[in-house]
């Protein structure tokens, strides 16, 4: 299992070095209109409805598996103290390189979602997790560090795939491709649905392992840990991958609040 985790980390490498959309740091003007008040962050394609980040200055805000120059920088120059986590080496390195150059205050760490024991109990106020759990097998662990970082009443923006995404077969014949031919399951590996030479081609081209889960670990897992679910929202794919994202929203996000 220990493999699949280095591989999404050199795959993230890769696509922060050939700067792919979630990899191209945000430029000085973007950063200069932030520090004037005039800014959005994305957790799903559409910008984030500014009522549930609420007032974030002087806020401590965890950008959790959000590196890339992007989030975290914005946040900041917003007038947050942030804190960017990530898996990736050269992701985080975009971050640091819009701190350095737009002279913003960012704390950048390194590590695995599902461990932040490099934080303390109750240190964040809000914490930004845009789509990123669908690289780990597991999301329960993510809420459970979440839960523990957070101050009471402090805020989880999560968002993710809606499982309907993983269950579509990948190996359709041509003539197949507009139709959508149910064949996988939830909880969705690819370690266990690829084959040991599919496993090694990703290996090779240095392409990240994904999972899909179950809504009941999506949302209820997030309230079984003791959040309260304060807000939902669906968003539509830009640009379609699958036949299911021509009929419906597959992005999800929660707004989720820390109880006790």
């Amino acid at each position: 299992m220990s493999d699949f985790i280095t591989a999404n980390q050199k795959a993230w490498d890769k696509q922060a070095e050939s700067q792919q959309i979630w990899s191209t740091p945000v430029d000085t003007k973007t950063i200069s209109e932030a520090k004037q008040g005039n800014w959005n962050i994305h957790l799903t394609p559409t910008p984030l409805p500014k009522e549930w980040l609420g007032d974030i200055k002087g806020k401590r805000i965890l950008c959790l598996a959000s590196a890339g120059g992007q989030q975290a920088p914005i946040l900041a120059a917003a007038g947050a103290i942030v804190t960017v986590f990530d898996l990736s080496t050269k992701q985080l390195e975009q971050d640091r390189l819009v701190a350095v150059r737009d002279n913003l205050e960012l704390e950048i760490v390194q590590g695995d979602m599902r461990s932040l024991h490099a934080f303390t109990n109750e240190t964040f106020d809000l914490i930004f997790h845009p789509i990123s759990n669908l690289y780990i097998p597991d999301v329960n662990p993510v809420w459970q560090e979440c839960h523990r970082v957070l101050k009471t009443n402090g805020k989880l923006l999560a968002s993710f795939f809606n499982p309907i995404v993983f269950v579509d077969d990948r190996e359709k014949k041509p003539e197949e491709q507009d139709i959508i031919k149910p064949r996988f399951k939830m909880p969705f590996s690819e370690l266990d649905a690829l084959s040991s030479e599919q496993i090694a081609q990703k290996h090779q081209k240095q392409e990240a392992f994904v999972f899909g889960h179950s809504l009941t670990d999506l949302i209820g897992g997030q309230i079984n840990v003791g959040f309260n679910i304060a807000g939902f929202l669906e968003d539509w794919q830009p640009t379609p991958r699958f036949v299911i994202d021509n009929y419906l929203p597959t992005f999800l996000a929660t707004l989720a609040i820390k109880i006790g």
